[in-house]
């Protein structure tokens, strides 16, 4: 149980160990699941290439909100190099259906944009709920769409379009491994209630 001044949120802690780099965040592959499904923040699997500090900073941040929060950590979300630049990313079925449990998703990339768009097209080809982008890298909306991926203000080809899945926002600026600046996450939670406004 976590109290938030008068309020106290259920959360149902991972399996597995966490490991310090990255900032007490469980292993790959794991879920920390809120008492209601509201909103699953979704981070790489952290390793020697991705340092994922800042999600507990913005899930405990959105939490003091009142708003009911998981975590869940893809299990090859760490995309390592298999030969020159290309990475190993995939996400399993199962973290697809873990995610589609809840309202909406926040998901955490880093600071290479050709390498994130890339993993939002793999997740987006099953996700069907409405998303908050955050990267450290400058990225819009329309990048997301040349790739088949529904957005706000930009839409795909309906021929090309992966799902359902939408992006609602996107914060840039959220540097990996460093913590989070109170005027970032102030913008994060605008941004997550606004897009929970709008699909309740």
């Amino acid at each position: 149980m976590m109290n938030f001044d008068r309020n106290t949120q259920v959360v149902d802690c991972r399996l597995g160990i966490s490991h310090g780099k990255g900032g007490s965040l469980a292993r790959a592959g794991t879920l920390s699941q809120a008492g209601k499904l509201d909103v699953v923040v979704v981070a790489m699997g952290s390793g020697r290439r991705h340092v994922t500090k800042p999600i507990c900073e913005i899930t405990y941040a959105i939490r003091r909100e009142n708003i009911q929060t998981g975590v869940l950590v893809l299990y090859a979300g760490t995309g390592y190099p298999e030969s020159g630049t290309m990475g190993s990313f995939g996400i399993d079925p199962k973290e697809i259906d873990q995610i589609n449990m809840h309202k909406m998703a926040i998901i955490h990339f880093g600071n290479v944009r050709n390498h994130f768009v890339r993993k939002a097209r793999d997740i987006f080809s099953g996700v069907r709920i409405p998303a908050v982008i955050i990267t450290q890298a400058l990225v819009d909306f329309e990048d997301f769409a040349k790739v088949g991926i529904k957005t706000r203000y930009v839409k795909p080809k309906e021929k090309d379009q992966l799902s359902d899945g939408v992006i609602m926002n996107i914060v840039n600026g959220v540097t990996r491994g460093d913590a989070a600046s109170r005027e970032k996450l102030s913008e994060i939670i605008v941004k997550v209630k606004e897009t929970l406004g709008q699909i309740q």
